[in-house]
């Protein structure tokens, strides 16, 4: 099984790309920077459409993409809504949604010929249980879901599946760097997220479509 993984290079990219590999699987890697690995990697840009097709291109030159994983994604903001400006929003809606909604949409294409494989998105609690002065952060991780759903709903009889991970805050050198004074202990682990995943895109899972699944550790 051909896994394409984006965002590859970030802590819980890392995580998935190991977790994957161990379980037996075909790694095709995608950063705009790769590291050199054990697996194969592509550099791609995700935020044009043709950027995303080229990314399919290269993948499908290793054999057909049984799964997409979507790890793509960035947080900024922290204002209240009256507070917060154009350019903010904007990038929240590009990194969390347009970049996913390109690189969707570039693999469904090959999939839906083949009639089989699976999507799954990391989007974030804050989707579904928003706090004060993320606004920006949470609509556009709430609109991610609704692009999983919608394309659950596309392809119910197509063979392939479509599911989004909401995330609460990972464990990672990152987060911890930002948020020095926090209990790591209550966060969810990036290991815990890569094994959900890794079931997520197996047959076990092959009847669970449009899931909006919370992981949110003890936080």
């Amino acid at each position: 099984m051909s896994i394409l993984i984006t965002g590859a290079a970030g802590g819980l990219g890392s995580a998935v790309c190991r977790i994957f590999v161990e379980a037996g699987l075909d790694v095709i890697a995608v950063d705009r920077s790769p590291q050199r690995q054990s697996y194969a990697t592509i550099e791609a840009d995700l935020t044009t459409a043709p950027g995303a097709t080229a990314m399919i291109e290269q993948a499908l030159a290793h054999g057909p993409v049984d799964a997409l994983v979507h790890l793509v994604g960035g947080f900024s903001g922290g204002k209240p809504i009256a507070e917060t400006d154009d350019q903010t929003f904007d990038l929240m809606m590009n990194v969390n949604l347009r970049i996913a909604f390109n690189a969707i949409r570039a693999a469904l294409k090959p999939m839906m010929n083949a009639r089989s494989g699976s999507i799954v998105a990391i989007g974030s609690r804050a989707a579904v249980d928003p706090s004060p002065n993320l606004a920006a952060y949470a609509i556009s991780k709430a609109a991610l879901v609704a692009l999983i759903k919608n394309v659950a709903a596309e392809v119910k009889d197509s063979g392939i599946t479509a599911n989004i991970v909401l995330p609460s805050t990972i464990d990672t050198p990152a987060n911890r760097i930002a948020m020095p004074h926090s209990d790591f202990s209550k966060w969810v682990t990036p290991e815990s997220i890569a094994r959900l995943l890794l079931w997520l895109v197996s047959d076990a899972a092959s009847d669970v479509n449009g899931a909006v699944i919370p992981i949110y550790g003890r936080a």
